[in-house]
Order: structure tokens, then C-alpha cells, then sequence
């Protein structure tokens, strides 16, 4: 392709097959509605199989959101309360173990930790649920916190992000999800959620973590007051942390849910920007290993189809998710294994059970809460 030329769908095909990065112009052009989707979807599928062959992965996994009382208003957040609201609620120690060795009982692996910034709580409680958990469960694996949150700790402590994710690692802190990203472009940020950590701390903040050995996950919000400029802008920074620190193992994009919350205005995504948009994210992300269709998010049918649009990934179980439910998702509050592996195996994909750091999961056929890891599947 010449420099400076105007991108067509031949010569973006051209660079997927010769393995070249796409250019922030090329992510504009598949972005426009005239670029046919099922030809973007043909070259994710291309670029998928390349990383990630046939297989699709899930996991047996439980949601922990220990508080919905939140400082912040987000604009587009259906999850949050006042801390009078009759909607708040704070778990206790007792309810959080409780949900741990529920976990454990069903097999799960690993529990997703996030909830609000509830500021009559210190520090010292976020750490906790951490530190108790992994003493009480040492084999379920803790992903917790957003940068977000990590930010707000910051804050209460006066204290360096190092220290305090090293404080968290040490009391068994596993991995970061990759909440709180939502779109990095202060022309929307500014908008939806003024007050939480901007761009570039949310992006140190992931920095901070990948060297300090933490594997995490990132994010998309989509399909609400941003534009095509606005997403590919958040790719690029993405992909752009992701060749100095190889950190992220998986990218997520979120589908909004506007029932509940302050752009219930908006209509939600369509299925077909949804499918272009996961596309578009596998070709853009081609330093990510992994690209994640949330069925919670997408749909069951939506995130089944994904599989043949770059998306290697259908997340998992999901026991106990609350905020986007909140936000008026209608999908199950819980899908079984068989579930999951029956819509990877008619989405035409091998069916492999992950942990979270994408090590293949084995599992006892005649005890499912028993299971082992096997070799590494992915870096």
C-alpha cells in the first residue's frame, strides 16, 4: 500500500495476509458501514484461527461485586447507589467467604472481583477481601479490581500504585480485570464519567501491573455517545501499551446497555456492530492474543456467531453477575458447561476449558470440583 494512499478492503486484505499492522485510517475505513461486514468478518476469522486455530474457550467462573455504593455517577452506570438508596448494599465478611466456598463448590476457578467506590470504606476492606478469600480458597484464582478502583485507592492512601498492587499480589491478588477503559478519548470521557481516572492513569496503572508480573485484561465500551475516530483511538492506545509491556491477555469489547441509566435515550448496539466491532478490534489488536465475546453483553447468539468473527473467547459460567443485569441485559444469570461447550461446538470450534491465565483445564468426569491444569494452551 502506498503511504498516504486512502485505504480499500484489497489493500487492508493485502497487509492481514503478509501479517502487517493495520493503520488507524484502515481501522476509520472498516468502520464505515459501506465496507462489507462479512468480508471484515472473513479476515478476523483469518487472523483468529492464526493465533488461536479452531479452539474456543470458556470457563467455569463467579462474579464478586462486594458493594454497589459508589462515589462516582457515571452516566451510563445502572449499577451504583447512594449509600441511603434502599438499592445499596455492602457484603459482610461471612457473605463474601460465603460466596467463595460457593465457588469452590461448583467447580469455579476463578472469581472476578469489582464493585463501587463506596467512600466510607477504606483501603483496608478492599485488601481484605482479597487477603481472606485467597486464605480461606488458595486454589480459586482472584482477578480484582479495576484500574479504576486501583486509582481510588491511590487516593484514600496517598500512597504509590506499586506499592499497593504489591501489597494486593502479596495477599493473592492473581490478575486485573480490564473495567474502567471505557472509551480513553477525553471528548467522550469527559462526558460519561468526569470524575474517574483519565486515560493515561488508567493505562499507567495496567503499566504498573504488567511489570510487576500481573497479567490483565482491557476494554471497550461501545455503542453510546462515541464515534469510529473515538474506538480506533482506544485500540491504538491499547495496542500501543501492549507492545511495550505484552501485559494484556485478553480484549473485551462491551456492548452498552442503556436501560437504567443516565443515556437510557440510546438505542443499543446492533448485532452487526457488535460483530463488526469485535472484528475490527481482532485485526487491530494483533499484539493481544485473545479477543473475548461476553455473551452476558452480546447475547448468547451474538457471542456464538462472534466465533466466526475474530473472537476466540465466550467467557464462562458467570455465576452472580449484577451490573450489566442492572443495566437491563436479558441474558441467563448463569449458562452451565454443557451450555457453553454446546454453543462453541455448533459455532463449528473445539470447546477448551481455560483457567484464567489460559491454561487448559482437565477435570475429574466424575467430580466436576475437581479439575488440574494441564500445559499452556496460549501465551
Amino acid at each position: 500500500m502506498i503511504r498516504g494512499s486512502q485505504p480499500t478492503l484489497d489493500n487492508i486484505r493485502e497487509k492481514v495476509l503478509a501479517e502487517e499492522r493495520l493503520s488507524f485510517e484502515d481501522g476509520l475505513f472498516l468502520y464505515e458501514p459501506t465496507t462489507p461486514l462479512h468480508e471484515i468478518g472473513e479476515l478476523a476469522n483469518l487472523v483468529r484461527e492464526r493465533k488461536n486455530g479452531d479452539r474456543t474457550y470458556y470457563n467455569i467462573n463467579t462474579h464478586l461485586n462486594t458493594t454497589n455504593v459508589c462515589v462516582y455517577r457515571c452516566t451510563f452506570c445502572a449499577f451504583r447507589a447512594d449509600l441511603r438508596d434502599e438499592r445499596g448494599y455492602v457484603m459482610s465478611d461471612a457473605e463474601i467467604l460465603a460466596r467463595g466456598g460457593e465457588a469452590v463448590e461448583n467447580g469455579c476457578t476463578e472469581m472476578h472481583i469489582v464493585g463501587g467506590l463506596h467512600h466510607q470504606k477504606s483501603y483496608d476492606w478492599y485488601l481484605n477481601t482479597v487477603r481472606i478469600l485467597h486464605e480461606a480458597y488458595p486454589e480459586l484464582h482472584l482477578k480484582a479490581w479495576t484500574g479504576v478502583e486501583i486509582n481510588w485507592f491511590e487516593f484514600l492512601t496517598k500512597r504509590p500504585v506499586r506499592a499497593i498492587l504489591q501489597e494486593l499480589i502479596d495477599a493473592g491478588l492473581g490478575s486485573m480485570p480490564g473495567g474502567g477503559a471505557e472509551i480513553f478519548h477525553p471528548e467522550v470521557r469527559d462526558k460519561i464519567c468526569e470524575h474517574k481516572s483519565d486515560a493515561s492513569k488508567w493505562l499507567d496503572i495496567h503499566r504498573t501491573a504488567h511489570e510487576l508480573g500481573l497479567r490483565t485484561n482491557c476494554t471497550m465500551l461501545y455503542g453510546h455517545i462515541e464515534n469510529a475516530y473515538h474506538r480506533i483511538d482506544h485500540l491504538s492506545r491499547l495496542r500501543e501499551l501492549q507492545d511495550e509491556t505484552g501485559g494484556f491477555q485478553t480484549f473485551i469489547p462491551l456492548a452498552f446497555h442503556p436501560e437504567n441509566t443516565g443515556l437510557a435515550h440510546i438505542q443499543k448496539p446492533s448485532a452487526v456492530m457488535d460483530l463488526r466491532t469485535v472484528a475490527i478490534s481482532r485485526l487491530m489488536l494483533d499484539n493481544i492474543p485473545h479477543i473475548k465475546a461476553y455473551w452476558i453483553m452480546l447475547g448468547i447468539g451474538t457471542a456464538q456467531a462472534a466465533q466466526a468473527y475474530g473472537a476466540d473467547d465466550l467467557d464462562g459460567t458467570v455465576r452472580h453477575e449484577l451490573i450489566y443485569h442492572d443495566a437491563g441485559a436479558t441474558t441467563p444469570e448463569l449458562l452451565s458447561v454443557d451450555d457453553l461447550r454446546r454453543l462453541i461446538v455448533e459455532a463449528g470450534r473445539e470447546p477448551v476449558e481455560r483457567d484464567t491465565l489460559y491454561n487448559r483445564i482437565e477435570r475429574d468426569p466424575t467430580d466436576m470440583r475437581r479439575w488440574h491444569v494441564t500445559e499452556a494452551v496460549s501465551s
